[in-house]
């Protein structure tokens, strides 16, 4: 890194530092002193069976430059949004903007003409029209909504929902928080996607250095180190290719506050508290936790799972986790650093405002290992860009995957779901994995057997910044055909060295352990680099559906597909 990149980079870590809630800008001078005070507020509530929500421009100052961002009723998040199981909810929209906007409700089972996906599921909310979402909310727990019209989300339009059971909460507790995690930056999302066009590595200072491969001579002695790091510069790899956009231009947020800026919700001791996690990072995986705290998952992605004590989870784009906490002590810091380990959120629960406990160092950034690149070493060997073989997993390759858009393929994926992956591997905490999910009673539709299998590629092209399905960005696609009320297996083959948060509109996505017994009922699935992920959908829901990456600037280069069921 140079000297005046890495200037560059300790300016923006400290204009972090000085950063205050995007929530308050714009908003009362009394809320921009409790703000000074350190009292950082949550986004407002509504609830009831009718809303009215306003999309609008609003001036503000996350960082210490004035910007401009995209809020809904003057909020960043947008106001939480609370209903009941079997009420029939109408949502007014009205489009302040001058460009046309959407709201899409994360999770939800609707039709799909309410789903909010310009060009799939209605035209869109014109400048200056109002629309009108109405459906029965079928279903209870932690959700969120947000803009699916051109990169708004990232400009703040997003907030979180809570869904009230209609025989109540079944766990009782004391306080209730919402805990959102996202990612804000001062620059026009279209030149971060320039940046990214022209080079991918743009926003990557975690690059392989000089000293890095003395140490890999002390290591591995010189000649293995001289192989490794050829290998990596024939195929075009980077081990350090985690996340494409970083702390270099994010600051990143728990509801709506900056580290400096300090959110806190206050509890009593002995008290049992709720925290609802709510990954809102449009390009962001955050690992969670609560130092000198175990936290005890209760909820995935709004259902309800069997228990689980952990120290630490990983939350990728669109999940969301419910976790239930009981202190001990007077005062905790919420640490949620990205998995790039380029920058970190940061809150406090406490007993009364102003305490703070000591914020964790950010971990020491990890390098991808050879399975986490290539898949399963060992059967066989690799060539070019086609890594290795395997005898466990018959794997197939579309023919549309041979060409421009693609510049790897894994041929012996890993199917393990118990990696917590990179960066939280033995780090000597306890870490929740896929393979600790188990869907409350079961899944639903657990006992049904899947009549065909459709297997997908997760591919892309790093030196083009494209990304695509079977090797075809959306556009160059055919839409993938469900038949109305089949239950099918999906298999989902990652040939990148990224983690890609899939997300299917309108159905549950019910994962599978490699043995084929269904674990838990999802809505958005991560996929690990090399790794070969299986789960099962009843396709009762008609109508057109997207089905995409939640890493934003994946599925705006191209990782979207249109599912019909018909």
């Amino acid at each position: 890194m140079s000297v005046n990149m890495t200037q560059a980079f300790s300016r923006r870590r400290f204009m972090q530092g000085l950063g205050m809630s995007g929530a308050l800008i714009g908003l009362s001078p009394a809320l921009s002193h409790a703000e000074a005070k350190g009292v950082a507020p949550s986004a407002p509530e509504l609830k009831g069976k009718e809303f009215s929500l306003t999309v609008a421009e609003m001036p503000v100052n996350i960082t210490g430059s004035n910007r401009k961002a995209t809020a809904i009723n003057g909020s960043i998040p947008a106001p939480t949004l609370r209903w009941r199981e079997g009420d029939t909810v109408t949502i007014h929209v009205s489009n302040k903007l001058s460009v046309p906007t959407s709201i899409h409700w994360h999770g939800m089972i609707l039709p799909y003409q309410m789903d909010g996906v310009p060009g799939l599921s209605f035209a869109g909310i014109a400048p200056g029209e109002t629309y009108s979402y109405t459906f029965k909310v079928q279903q209870s727990g932690t959700y969120w909504y947000h803009s699916h019209s051109g990169f708004q989300e990232q400009t703040g339009m997003y907030g979180a929902i809570i869904i009230e059971p209609r025989n109540g909460e079944r766990h009782k507790v004391n306080r209730d928080y919402i805990v959102q995690l996202s990612d804000w930056t001062d620059e026009n999302p279209m030149s971060i996607l320039a940046r990214l066009k022209k080079q991918e590595d743009y926003f990557n200072f975690n690059q392989p250095t000089v000293m890095d491969f003395f140490r890999d001579v002390s290591l591995y002695g010189f000649g293995k180190a001289l192989e490794r790091r050829e290998m990596f510069n024939q195929m075009r790899m980077s081990p350090t290719d985690i996340s494409d956009v970083s702390g270099y231009t994010y600051t990143y947020l728990i509801n709506g506050a900056t580290p400096s800026g300090n959110w806190t919700g206050l509890f009593k001791k002995g008290e049992k508290i709720r925290l609802r996690f709510v990954s809102s990072g449009t390009q962001s995986y955050f690992d969670v936790r609560i130092p000198g705290l175990e936290m005890k998952v209760i909820q995935v992605d709004g259902i309800d799972i069997e228990p689980v004590t952990v120290d630490e989870f990983r939350c990728g784009p669109g999940e969301t986790y419910d976790v239930i906490v009981t202190p001990k002590d007077e005062v905790y810091t919420i640490f949620a650093q990205s998995m790039d380990r380029s920058g970190y959120a940061r809150g406090t629960l406490a007993v009364k405002q102003g305490l703070q406990a000591p914020v964790p160092s950010v971990d020491k950034p990890e390098w991808l290992t050879m399975s986490d690149m290539m898949g399963n070493m060992s059967h066989g060997d690799h060539g070019g860009h086609t890594m290795g073989h395997s005898s466990s997993v018959k794997v197939r390759h579309a023919k549309t995957e041979y060409g421009p858009s693609v510049d790897m393929r894994v041929d012996s994926p890993r199917t393990n779901l118990d990696d917590p992956g990179i960066g939280l591997r033995n780090n000597g905490r306890r870490v929740l994995t896929y393979a600790d999910l188990k869907t409350l009673g079961g899944v639903p539709d657990r006992h049904k057997r899947p009549g065909r299998e459709i297997e997908l590629h997760l591919t892309g092209n790093m030196e083009r910044y494209t990304w695509s399905i079977d090797g075809l960005e959306y556009g160059k696609s055919s839409p993938i055909y469900f038949k109305h009320n089949e239950r099918l297996r999906v298999i989902l083959h990652n040939d990148t060295m990224m983690t890609h948060p899939m997300h299917l509109h309108g159905m549950w996505s019910d994962i599978e352990s490699p043995d084929g017994n269904v674990l838990a009922r999802k809505h958005t699935i991560s996929v690990q680099p090399a790794q070969r992920v299986s789960f099962q959908v009843t396709a009762d829901a008609l109508g057109r559906w997207a089905w995409h990456c939640h890493l934003l600037y994946h599925m705006d280069a191209g990782m979207f597909r249109e599912v019909v069921v018909a």
